[in-house]
């Protein structure tokens, strides 16, 4: 069979026509007169240089083992081999693929046969193998079935004792509210429906039982003991709540059943606490020395106020007791305080505070803030109270009101009444309340932390605590002032009568000190007062953040007070702005020179003055200032205009009607010393000169402004993001924008000087004329006549030399700049006179030179004649005015040495001429 196998497998056709490639290949050869062809080679190799490696055809050559057989592939990577070599070497291949085969078949005919042998008649063997399963199942199946249901009714009684656990554990809580509430009635004395009245003593005589309407209310013992007595009471109420919730979500129509009960314990319990926090809170508040009890007595109250307060925290009947607070202890007050008449009749002084015990060695605090204020600080109408506190050794958390120091004022005079009234009443149990809400906070803050839950509500939970201080004190307070002297307060239609003017006597002092303190800013210092007898910052945000507080800002009306302040100050600025008439003054003592740069200095100050300011405002007034300070530069604009105007125009005017004179001719009076371009050159120097002053003047007073008073009296949040610097900015950028005119203006300066120095070096030419025309000629020794006057205009205008100048102001910041510009400008004129001249001199020279020999004005030649000499006293008379000119200037700050201009000049008047 093996045999059959092979000769089958050897007479298959060559599936890629080898031998037909190899047969065409050898008739290729044939055909080309018997040359031979060079088998093909690998470029790689071919470029390498060495032999090619024969690698015979294996199973592990990868171009036979690839999924699909690549014909070109494979030839390409045996392109060293020959066709018919590669065909020898398949063959071969081919033949060793075939043994290999045939022997696998050899080795595994054996164990194929025996295979079949050993498997005869095992059908019936694994036919009787079959039966026993069927068996098996069926008794695995019942076994299944058993323990099924045994589990489902292991699961069933479960369930039941589950149910019956959970119906036990219900019947408890019934239990545990049932017992409750009859506790909670007998603590009470409230009337069990199922026993009378004597019963229900009977069972309460275990507890500490005492009627509301009890004989013995006035007892310290039963009182102490009734505070304690409501606190465990109030505890098991609690309690009872949380049991009754628990029964309530598990649907128990029980609880629906006794809800009655509870309520009924609610408002006994409710109806308890108020009457003894109501008897305790008055014997604390009552200011008649009779009853105001011993410091023994009255520490008892304080301890049954605080237990009272728990018991109301821990039943969250905040506002219940913020009620009683308001009706007991300051309703009354605020109605025998704040009237329509209050400000005429005489207000009777509360009990004075104990003065403040300064240290030997330490003066009093008034004096020692009153020195280091700035000129407003908003609201200062009392003392700091945490530098009080400190200077003057209390402690630190000890209320103290801080009073309006105004005896004068019958508006402050009320407000110290309700501060004393606060601080003397009610501080104590806003204290007392407070560290009553931070203990709860905490205790429910670690149970929320122990249950690992965080608390979502915040909104909430803000006003699950006290708030005497919005709900109560403010409250009574803001509606008392807004409806009973709300129109002698509010007068912001009147800003006179709303910023009504009172003087101030400082004791500390050694001499009076007068201020004005009005309506409002009293009534802002009042607000400032309260919120420091505030126990802390939550109670000020609260009672910022309260419906009668809003209503009281909004009542001010501060938009019209500031539409009318505004109306005023732009009103005068504008009426100074439409002057057309500008009258510059030189000013000695600091002010501006030019009354529209007062005018709107006066109006930023006037901006951020204690008389106008308003914080609330700070905002409208802030934009106010930039707008101010905008307008001016829009009237420097103008200003400007007019200014560069004028002086261009007698500038035109100058050159149009001017005629360069003959060198020969002495200069005459020209257009421009005319007396009318005179005065116009004057007026715009002072205008400039003027503009200058004020700018520079209106930067540094701007920034001080912000530095000192802007930055303290901007509230804190005026800007949510890097306010200070945004506003900073601004600012600067406006002061910038003031700036940019100095440049233009001192343009116009140096133009107008240049031009009145060049008028001073007109002479210059006409100096060979004078030396020919000279009937003693020596050589001179001293300057021109008319070099020191050529830079006089210039000393004129800083009042160098002189009693007053236009520019005597710029004299530090611009004497230097200005002299080296004006200094360049007329070298450069000298500069071109000489050239000129030289142009003039040349041809007159060559004219001379023909009949003798000539001296050349720059030349050094020969000077055995007079034309020589003369030629010899010109030159050294302009080496003379040139280093004058150049000494002059450098005593106004001038680098002679370094300008190029000078250096050029002198280059000049020292040359020698070449012939």
């Amino acid at each position: 069979m093996s045999a059959t196998f092979a000769d089958h497998e050897t007479s298959l056709r060559d599936p890629y026509r080898l031998d037909h490639l190899a047969e065409e290949l050898a008739t290729r050869e044939s055909a080309h007169h018997g040359t031979t062809h060079m088998p093909l080679t690998d470029p790689a190799v071919e470029g390498n240089g060495e032999l090619p490696e024969h690698i015979p055809l294996s199973h592990n050559d990868k171009h036979l083992t690839a999924e699909i057989f690549n014909v070109e592939e494979f030839l390409l990577a045996r392109s060293h081999t020959s066709l018919p070599d590669l065909r020898s070497e398949l063959r071969e291949y081919l033949a060793n693929l075939k043994e290999e085969l045939v022997q696998l078949i050899n080795d595994d005919y054996e164990a194929f046969i025996s295979l079949s042998t050993d498997l005869r008649n095992e059908g019936a063997r694994l036919e009787r193998l079959k039966y026993p399963l069927k068996g098996l199942k069926e008794t695995v199946l019942e076994s299944k079935q058993e323990l099924q249901s045994i589990q489902n009714e292991i699961h069933d009684k479960l369930t039941k004792r589950g149910k019956l656990r959970e119906e036990k554990a219900l019947l408890h809580l019934l239990l545990k509210i049932s017992e409750s509430v009859t506790r909670l009635e007998s603590m009470l004395l409230i009337t069990s429906p199922d026993t009378g009245g004597k019963d229900s003593i009977e069972t309460a005589s275990n507890f500490l039982v005492y009627s509301s309407h009890s004989e013995e209310g006035n007892d310290e013992k039963f009182r102490a003991n009734r505070a304690k007595h409501l606190s465990r009471v109030s505890a098991e109420y609690t309690q009872l709540l949380y049991h009754a919730r628990k029964a309530r979500n598990d649907k128990c129509s029980f609880v629906d059943e006794i809800q009655w009960r509870i309520d009924r314990i609610q408002s006994t319990l409710s109806s308890d606490l108020d009457q003894l926090f109501t008897q305790t809170l008055n014997m604390l508040i009552d200011s008649k020395g009779e009853n105001r009890g011993t410091e023994l007595e009255r520490t008892k109250w304080i301890a049954d106020l605080t237990e009272c307060l728990r018991t109301y925290d821990i039943l969250g009947l905040w506002r219940d007791a913020e009620d009683i607070i308001r009706r007991e202890a300051v309703r009354g007050f605020v109605k025998k305080t704040i009237y329509p008449g209050a400000f005429a009749a005489p207000h009777s002084p509360l009990a004075p505070h104990t003065p403040f015990h300064f240290p030997d060695n330490q003066e009093p605090v008034t004096s020692a803030l009153l020195e280091h204020q700035i000129p407003y600080t908003p609201f200062t109408a009392f003392i700091p109270k945490h530098t009080v506190r400190k200077m003057s050794g209390y402690p630190s958390d000890l209320p103290q009101a801080q009073l309006l120091d105004d005896t004068d004022d019958p508006l402050a005079l009320l407000y110290n009444q309700l501060l004393r009234f606060v601080e003397r009443d009610i501080g104590k149990i806003m204290d007392i309340a407070e560290k009553i809400t931070v203990k709860t906070s905490e205790r429910r803050g670690e149970e929320l932390k122990a249950l690992s839950l965080k608390s979502n509500s915040a909104a909430g939970e803000s006003n699950k605590k006290f708030e005497i201080m919005a709900n109560v004190v403010w409250d009574e307070f803001g509606n008392a002032i807004l409806d009973e002297i709300g129109g002698i307060v509010f007068s912001v239609g009147r800003p006179n009568e709303f910023r009504k003017v009172c003087l101030i006597w400082v004791p500390s002092m050694d001499i009076d000190r007068s201020c004005r303190l009005k309506h409002y800013e009293t009534t802002q210092s009042f607000l400032r007062s309260l919120e420091l007898l505030a126990p802390n910052m939550q109670a000020v945000e609260s009672m910022r953040r309260h419906p009668t507080y809003l209503a009281f800002e909004r009542r001010w009306q501060l938009p019209v007070y500031f539409q009318l302040r505004w109306k005023e100050i732009v009103g005068t600025l504008e009426e100074m702005l439409t002057i057309i008439r500008l009258e510059p003054i030189i000013p000695k003592d600091g002010s501006f020179a030019l009354p529209q740069s007062s005018a709107i200095w006066i109006a930023v100050s006037a901006c951020w003055s204690s008389e106008i300011y308003i914080p609330e405002l700070s905002h409208r007034f802030w934009r106010l200032t930039l707008q101010i300070l905008s307008r001016y530069k829009g009237w420097l604009e103008n200003t400007f205009a007019n200014i560069e105007a004028l002086s261009k125009g007698q500038h035109d005017k100058m050159v149009s009607s001017t005629n360069p004179p003959r060198a020969s001719t002495p200069a005459g009076d020209t257009p421009s010393s005319s007396s009318e371009a005179a005065a116009a050159d004057d007026t715009a120097l002072r205008y400039a000169s003027a503009a200058i002053v004020d700018i520079r003047l209106m930067d540094t007073n701007t920034m001080t402004l912000w530095r000192q008073i802007i930055v303290m009296m901007m509230p804190d949040d005026f800007d949510e993001d890097n306010s200070e610097l945004q506003t900073e900015d601004a600012l600067r950028e406006s002061i910038s924008a003031l700036a940019a005119f100095i440049a233009p203006l001192s343009s116009s300066i140096i133009a107008i000087l240049t031009r009145r120095c060049c008028d001073g070096l007109l002479p210059v030419r006409s100096i060979p004329s004078q030396f020919r025309a000279m009937s003693n000629k020596q050589t001179p020794v001293e300057p021109s006549y008319f070099v020191a006057s050529i830079l006089r205009p210039l000393k004129q205008f800083f009042a160098i030399g002189t009693a007053e100048g236009p520019g005597s102001l710029l004299k530090d910041a611009f004497l230097k700049e200005y002299a080296t510009e004006v200094f360049t400008n007329v070298t450069q004129r000298y500069i071109s006179y000489l050239t000129s001249m030289k142009k003039i001199e040349e041809p007159l020279k060559r004219l001379r030179k023909n009949k003798k020999s000539a001296f050349s004005l720059f030349g050094n030649v020969s000077t055995s004649n007079d034309e020589g000499k003369d030629e010899e006293r010109i030159r050294s008379q302009m080496i003379l005015d040139v280093n004058a000119f150049g000494k002059d200037a450098e005593s106004l700050r001038v680098e002679v040495e370094t300008n190029s201009c000078f250096m050029i000049l002198k280059e000049m008047v020292y040359a020698t001429d070449p012939e």
